[in-house]
């Protein structure tokens, strides 16, 4: 589970279309995000998918479903430090398994639609392949399967909110720094918005499959009594998982369900 990067009050976008492209290099990336800062795009508007942000150093051994988990790597500042890369400027960073692709790390709003809490159909989908979920937030089966392809191949994927009219100079200048396979989506990608989570049911598939029964109404409990307190999500969700921590620990299969509360 992830937070949505959100602050307090939703976020004001006019964003009604969403371009995106393939990239074969990590440094193009980089480059084009800072293009895209240096052009006014909001840095809460930009995502990224990739698998090899990593390849160049050796943390890779701890980028893990179970940092996921735990809640780990998630903030913005923490993974730039780690990578150096302008990937650290982006909101709603962390890191996921997808079958058929492997371990991935997403930034921006795509991240947080396939890490959030209140996201179980995206989770689902993302369960069945990168470009089932791809299909879910909107691109074409054909396209989200090249996507998906690619990626699973090393190259990463950019993807940008703007309003309709700056649709076309936003692909100009994906397509100038290397973009290929260029596709605009008619919408944005969804933005979920905040609130509390109403039951455990509601959770991720992802975050519900390693958690106990009671371990999941003690998350959901906290997380909730946190949000209404704080209204930051983040914060909700790394104080309930302390919480979980505190009062479970691990089963032989990694699910927190064995308790350490005493009678």
């Amino acid at each position: 589970m992830t937070a949505t990067g959100e602050q307090t009050q939703p976020a004001v976008t006019t964003a009604e279309r969403t371009v995106s492209a393939i990239f074969k290099e990590k440094e193009q990336v980089d480059n084009v995000i800072r293009r895209l800062l240096d052009r006014g795009v909001s840095r809460d508007d930009i995502s990224v998918i990739g698998k090899n942000f990593h390849s160049e150093t050796k943390i890779a051994g701890f980028l893990t479903k179970k940092d996921v988990i735990l809640g780990g790597l998630k903030q913005g500042a923490i993974f730039g430090s780690l990578f150096g890369s302008a990937l650290g400027l982006l909101t709603g960073v962390g890191v996921l398994f997808v079958p058929f692709v492997g371990t991935l790390v997403a930034a921006g709003p795509i991240g947080a639609a396939l890490l959030g809490a209140a996201t179980g159909a995206i989770a689902g989908s993302a369960g069945a392949g990168l470009a089932s979920a791809l299909a879910t937030l909107g691109m074409p089966e054909d396209k989200a399967t090249i996507y998906q392809t690619r990626i699973e191949a090393g190259d990463f994927m950019v993807g940008v909110e703007v309003p309709a009219n700056k649709s076309g100079e936003i692909q100009l200048l994906l397509e100038s720094a290397g973009g290929e396979e260029v596709h605009i989506n008619e919408t944005p990608l969804p933005r979920f918005g905040k609130g509390q989570i109403e039951d455990p049911s509601k959770l991720s598939p992802e975050i519900r499959s390693h958690l106990s029964e009671d371990a999941q109404r003690l998350f959901v409990a906290n997380y909730n009594s946190e949000l209404a307190q704080s209204g930051d999500e983040s914060k909700a969700e790394h104080h309930a998982w302390d919480v979980v921590r505190e009062q479970f620990e691990q089963d032989e299969n990694g699910i927190w369900s064995k308790s350490k509360m005493t009678v």
